[in-house]
């Protein structure tokens, strides 16, 4: 019994120090918007605020769904035959959309819920 406990407690670690690695930051292009999600709709969906002014609906493919909670920023590929859905391609850590600020992709006012609210893990404010 005692070998099991070892094995277990050696899994744990190992799988949090591979938690760390740090992914290439990816900066969107021609047909890419950067959005934050308003509300999670279920079956893969999310409401989103994109930063240019409008307001989306984004599908969450299956590898990326787990990742993304509300107040995340995203990166969204716009649908070329409707305005009003788009997909997720990417999903931001809080550390990459600080990296994405201080490169200029993002302003203060597009982040300033989303850091409060990531950090702390608390409700949007009203």
């Amino acid at each position: 019994m005692s070998q099991n406990r070892g094995r277990r407690e050696r899994i744990r670690r190992d799988k949090n120090e591979n938690d760390k690695e740090t992914r290439e930051l990816v900066f969107k292009k021609e047909g890419q918007e950067y959005a934050q999600v308003v509300k999670m709709l279920g079956n893969g969906r999310v409401e989103t605020n994109c930063f240019d002014g409008t307001s989306r609906l984004a599908y969450i493919r299956e590898e990326q769904r787990k990742k993304a909670n509300v107040g995340d920023i995203l990166l969204l590929q716009l649908r070329d035959y409707r305005d009003a859905k788009a997909d997720v391609i990417f999903v931001y850590t809080l550390e990459e959309a600080i990296n994405l600020k201080a490169y200029g992709e993002l302003t203060e006012t597009d982040i300033k819920g989303t850091l409060y609210q990531n950090h702390f893990r608390c409700a949007p404010e009203k």
